[in-house]
């Protein structure tokens, strides 16, 4: 396909997702039938396979890099032109970075998009139930589609249902750049929402102690009398016999002058446009929390709050005039001046320019408020659906099936546990408050996250069945000064299975003695 052509199919198919407004207010109870959820779902499984495809051909067509041809050749005249030819060759090298920039932005585009059609998707997979009402077997989405919308049984007679206990949060969708409008989404935030931005991929890209990818010293060694000097990139698997391997080819008098590790540093979300995505969806719908709560927020922590609206009236309204009597250049002293004189007028200011005490102390509240509380509501909502995520799933399913949270890591080491370590109590406690959300501030989720994975490595290969949407409540209560009752409540999840998970965990025991793994493995292996 014509590059050009390529570019305009691309443009039209996204501003035609952009226009396409899903409409999810109906999911939010049992009742809702299963062919509206199958018709959002297929919808956005319809659009990512095609964006899918044009990616393929996007690379196969060199957009991954538009501008390396551009950077090779360059600019470079030679000296033998003349000087009436030189702004012809200016004109057309602007005109092939247009049309390189063109394609990295089309790019771009569909990249973002299919992250942001593969979050909701992982959304909508965990949100949705859907159960054959003859032997009453629940499949996943993706399953009942892969089966033909037919049950084992051979019924075709389901019945949608809400996964109560799984990890999702369908208020992000509507947020997500589907059509890759990211950059028209960041800059429509507020303020603290950029700030909160900012929180937000900080978290997803916290890295892990890093893993040496190569190793490469610099040596010296005789070769025919004369002293050579070289670098020698190894591979990981050397890191630790470097020397032998230096020794191996060059000698034993090989010297080296200097080491140079190569470390990979991976995120919890190894993903650029997924970690952009995420924090986009997460802080847009923290600021839909703010629009429905906000000024009641305001009531309850600001003193004077109607003082506090008369300012910000007076700052916009001045700053929307543009007297003509006015040079430019005098123009913003004019509007502090006029500023001033209003405020002063009001009493909310004295002669000497000193705002009012209790006006003062409210907008120093305000923007308490605002970078301690509503900064933080994306980054709360984020680490405690991240933690949930880990805390009730298994190895074996992250590693093998989408998540709401694509390209995420099996399990995250001691240096990502970091940033569970603030529960943010006072954001948790808001949520409760004004959203009754299913949360809870936990001091040290940072540890509990560590008991679940070395849970998961004492039980790896013992085929044991649990049920994992308990055994992360369970984690948390016998870890935790919460009561089962509210456990259950934050999670989702029944009492009896708690407890009964509980029991499950307490029983399991690794072997220690070599006739039990032996025992064990003879299992295994007949299994």
């Amino acid at each position: 396909m014509d590059e050009s052509l390529m570019i305009t199919e691309s443009e039209k198919f996204l501003n035609q997702i952009e226009k396409e407004r899903l409409d999810l207010t109906n999911l939010k109870n049992d009742f809702n039938d299963l062919e509206s959820f199958l018709e959002i779902y297929e919808l956005l499984k319809g659009n990512l396979d095609k964006l899918q495809e044009m990616k393929e051909s996007m690379d196969e067509s060199g957009y991954t890099a538009p501008f390396r041809s551009l950077n090779r050749y360059g600019s470079r005249v030679s000296e033998d032109v003349d000087f009436e030819e030189l702004g012809e060759i200016s004109r057309h090298n602007q005109i092939f970075r247009n049309k390189a920039s063109a394609k990295k932005n089309s790019f771009d585009r569909v990249k973002y998009a299919i992250s942001a059609h593969r979050i909701a998707l992982g959304n909508l997979e965990e949100y949705a139930k859907i159960r054959c009402k003859d032997c009453k077997k629940s499949y996943r989405v993706s399953s009942f589609l892969d089966n033909g919308k037919v049950c084992k049984c051979g019924s075709s007679n389901f019945e949608f249902k809400i996964n109560h206990s799984g990890v999702h949060r369908l208020e992000i969708i509507p947020y997500l750049p589907l059509s890759g409008n990211y950059m028209v989404l960041m800059s429509g935030l507020s303020s603290w929402g950029r700030e909160s931005f900012k929180r937000v991929l900080n978290i997803l890209k916290q890295q892990r102690r890093g893993v040496v990818k190569t190793v490469t010293p610099i040596v010296k060694y005789k070769e025919n009398g004369r002293t050579i000097t070289k670098r020698v990139p190894l591979d990981s698997e050397f890191a630790d016999s470097y020397e032998e391997e230096l020794r191996r080819r060059f000698g034993k008098g090989v010297r080296i002058e200097r080491l140079e590790f190569h470390r990979t540093k991976p995120t919890i979300i190894n993903d650029k446009h997924t970690c952009t995505n995420l924090a986009l969806a997460y802080v847009k719908h923290a600021e839909d929390i703010v629009e429905r709560h906000g000024e009641a927020i305001f009531e309850d922590k600001i003193k004077d709050l109607n003082n506090l609206k008369i300012y910000d009236e007076i700052i916009y309204s001045v700053n929307l005039e543009k007297p003509e009597f006015i040079d430019s250049s005098d123009l913003e002293d004019w509007r502090k001046d006029k500023i001033n004189k209003t405020l002063e007028e009001l009493g909310l200011i004295d002669k000497f320019g000193h705002l009012d005490r209790r006006l003062k102390k409210d907008l120093k509240e305000r923007e308490k408020i605002k970078t301690k509380i509503f900064a933080d509501i994306a980054p709360t909502l984020i680490l405690w659906d991240i933690s949930k995520y880990y805390l009730c799933t298994s190895q074996d399913r992250r590693k093998r099936y989408g998540s709401p949270f694509p390209y995420i890591r099996g399990d995250i080491d001691r240096q990502q546990r970091k940033v569970f370590q603030n529960p943010h109590t006072q954001v948790v406690n808001l949520l409760i408050d004004k959203e009754k959300e299913h949360i809870l501030s936990v001091p040290d989720m940072d540890l509990l996250l560590h008991k679940k994975f070395k849970f998961e490595g004492k039980i790896k290969n013992l085929n044991i069945k649990l049920n994992y949407a308990a055994v992360g409540p369970a984690i948390v209560f016998t870890n935790s000064n919460y009561s089962i009752k509210e456990v259950s409540y934050a999670f989702k999840v029944g009492e009896k299975s708690i407890k009964r998970e509980i029991n499950n965990m307490k029983s399991i025991k690794k072997p220690n003695t070599k006739r039990s793994r032996d025992f064990i493995d003879l299992v295994k292996n007949k299994s």
